[in-house]
């Protein structure tokens, strides 16, 4: 064993404790190359040290020139405080936080021409991130309906804009730059045929549709499978058939998805270590607010106060979330569907806060 990581072994044995915690591998400037949880943290530490080289956890070691680590209350402490490391330090072996290839997400992109695409996880990217939804290929295509009845454009984010009123000092004409503008499937915002207010009003309808109050792309569809059954055109109307089913069951996943996150909205009590008990008030599945669990009249009064500043806060109620949200709600849904128990140790928030919110909680 190389005297380094022997010496790192050493610290290891002599100082980590067997209990919840998150830890650091960091390396030879100090710059953090993972971050990773357990709820016995020097076993999982020790077992670093006995890794094959050519494993992940082998090579980490190999690597590491400094171990820390902090012992958390609780397990699900310890889950929240490795999200946020991993956010802010973006660790090199950290790839992606415990991703789930049974989902994925459909990103509506920050730009100055934003697109709709469905992403594997959620990224540092810009936007808001709907989901999550089971199934990449369905929910593909449903993006692409969507694209395609709404005009949006789905082109790589490098592609050239030029909208209508950009204000061309010599305005050329410029056919699209795909096949689904030269067809009227696209805005065609590259070849300046719609303005940026014009984009806008057809990305709000996506945006609504994906929200859960808006159903313009499948009004769209049946308007469509009406005027080709008129037109006997039957093989189309029953394509368009297919396309509306595929919306409607997305449709239908984005209202359950809308009620889960309804449903995680609590003062949550999570047992600690040695008694260091502590309370989260989630809302919507994000943590708002989080402190030690009260003793004292005054800290049940100080925790009651918060919790109605979190829950009487105005809050629009939608299923758009940034990506260190969408992160923390999967974090949080995955955390009470693997334990259902828990939620016998969650309180409903206040009845006045809840009931003079304008959002769901």
């Amino acid at each position: 064993m190389h005297p380094r990581v022997a010496a790192l072994l050493a610290h290891v044995r002599a100082n980590a404790q067997n209990r919840p915690g998150v830890y650091r591998m960091l390396g030879p400037s100090g710059e953090v190359l993972y971050v990773g949880k357990s709820v016995r943290v020097r076993s999982r530490l020790l077992s670093y040290f006995r890794a094959d080289g050519h494993e992940k956890a082998g090579e980490i070691i190999a690597h590491a020139h400094q171990v820390e680590w902090e012992h958390q209350p609780s397990e699900f402490a310890a889950l929240l405080r490795e999200l946020r490391l991993i956010k802010l330090h973006r660790p090199l072996y950290n790839v992606e936080h415990k991703r789930d290839r049974g989902h994925c997400f459909i990103h509506l992109t920050r730009e100055a021409v934003p697109r709709l695409h469905v992403v594997g996880r959620v990224t540092g990217a810009s936007g808001d991130y709907f989901g999550p939804f089971h199934g990449h290929g369905a929910v593909s295509e449903v993006v692409r309906a969507v694209s395609d009845l709404l005009e949006l454009r789905d082109c790589a984010a490098d592609t050239p804009m030029r909208l209508a009123d950009q204000g061309q000092l010599f305005p050329l004409k410029q056919e699209p730059l795909c096949m689904r503008g030269q067809l009227s499937r696209c805005l065609a915002p590259c070849a300046g045929r719609c303005t940026r207010a014009e984009y806008q009003e057809h990305v709000a309808q996506a945006r609504a549709f994906l929200e859960g109050t808006s159903d313009a792309p499948l009004a769209l569809l049946h308007e469509r499978m009406a005027l080709a059954a008129r037109r006997l055109q039957f093989e189309y109307a029953a394509e368009l058939r297919d396309k509306a089913e595929r919306l409607e069951a997305l449709r239908g996943w984005i209202v359950r998805l809308g009620g889960t996150m309804k449903r995680l909205s609590f003062v949550y009590t999570v047992p600690g270590h040695e008694g260091e008990d502590r309370v989260y008030v989630l809302r919507r599945g994000i943590v708002r607010d989080e402190l030690p669990a009260p003793r004292t009249a005054a800290e049940r009064r100080e925790l009651a106060a918060r919790t109605r500043a979190v829950f009487e806060r105005p809050e629009p109620e939608t299923l758009a979330l940034r990506a260190h949200e969408a992160q923390e709600v999967m974090l949080v849904a995955r955390w009470f569907s693997l334990h259902p128990e828990e939620f016998e140790r969650t309180a409903a928030p206040p009845a006045s806060a809840a009931s003079g919110d304008t959002s769901a909680t």
